[in-house]
């Protein structure tokens, strides 16, 4: 790989994520209303609570220009410091890992996306791998049987995977796992319990990981199986398979020395994409759940208001899927030689 083309894909990937913390700052001070009544809706707050608050997480400043404030005075010098406004007070925390206070909590949004994160990549990692290699095998089996009952049924279980809500999954295999195989209705771990040792602990949560687990695999599942189906019938019509095949190389070589790479280019897109949305949480799936998870933290944040919260985590879902997408692309030029001849 050259160092001029990772240096081009790295200036690409700032430059975006660049334009996504302005585009998130300004996001949330364009809609409309008090950030302080919305967030705080408490009818009980004195004017001078409002104005503690505001002085509290910085909204009695302007917001970019040194005109603008909630008071504004159009006329006169400008008397505020440039770099004392809302937009360079924010870049300037981000530089920190600063992302804010919450309103509801009062803690930094920081320190509680940390906590949620792990709980979420502890979910979705389990889930993706099992999502892919369930649907990466299923798609090769459907496409070396092609039309014949194998693929129709394997096409008929994967387009029934995808099109399935989420929401509506989750809820029917909660009802069934809990009542047929006493599985917990929600949660990370068994609240209240003494657990005698580590190994009871990790038994507890893979308990409350598997309904969860379950939902994810089968609603990826479905989307990777259809990919590689489809990626694998176009790559084994071409010419050259036909020339392997005259050359007498066996099926798995085949499929392994030719096929497969050329067919991985478009699984590598829609798995890197899938994993950088992920990262912000699956919201459904943990809101069925009661999963702790980013996904959760970000439903409840909405039914509050909590504007830094939500503005945190929309920056981690937007970085996560601007270096997600940058590792596809730069396992495009290890997959395809032609990326790299270029």
């Amino acid at each position: 790989m050259r160092a001029s083309y990772l240096l081009g894909k790295l200036a690409w990937a700032l430059f975006t994520i660049l334009f996504v913390i302005c585009l998130n700052f300004f996001l949330f001070r364009v809609l409309p209303g008090d950030p302080v009544r919305s967030g705080v809706r408490d009818p009980r707050l004195t004017q001078e609570a409002q104005q503690a608050i505001r002085e509290r997480f910085g909204l009695d400043k302007p917001v970019i220009n040194c005109f603008e404030s909630l008071n504004p005075v159009k006329s006169g010098p400008c008397l505020i410091n440039p770099f004392e406004t809302q937009f360079f007070l924010y870049v300037r925390n981000l530089l920190t890992g600063d992302l804010g206070i919450s309103y509801h909590t009062n803690r930094p949004v920081s320190t509680m996306l940390g906590e949620r994160l792990w709980n979420t990549i502890l979910l979705i990692g389990a889930g993706q791998i099992l999502a892919i290699i369930l649907g990466m095998g299923l798609g090769i089996l459907a496409a070396w049987k092609a039309r014949t009952p194998i693929d129709f049924g394997a096409l008929l279980f994967s387009l029934l995977a995808w099109s399935l809500p989420t929401f509506w999954l989750g809820i029917i295999l909660l009802f069934a796992g809990s009542r047929y195989f006493n599985l917990p209705l929600g949660g990370m771990i068994t609240p209240g319990v003494n657990f005698p040792g580590a190994w009871a602990r990790v038994s507890d949560m893979l308990r409350h990981m598997l309904l969860p687990t379950l939902t994810y695999t089968i609603v990826f599942l479905g989307e990777y199986m259809l990919i590689m189906r489809s990626t694998l019938v176009d790559v084994l019509s071409e010419d050259y398979i036909l020339t392997a095949r005259a050359k007498g190389l066996n099926h798995f070589q085949i499929l392994k020395d030719h096929a497969l790479k050329n067919a991985m280019l478009p699984m590598v897109t829609i798995i890197a994409l899938n994993l950088g949305f992920t990262v912000a949480g699956a919201v459904q799936i943990e809101t069925v759940f009661s999963w702790p998870g980013l996904g959760g933290a970000i439903f409840e944040a909405v039914g509050r208001r909590d504007y830094p919260m939500l503005q945190g985590a929309f920056l981690l879902l937007a970085v996560s899927v601007i270096f997600a997408n940058l590792g596809a692309e730069l396992l495009y030029s290890v997959l395809d030689p032609r990326i790299r001849a270029e």
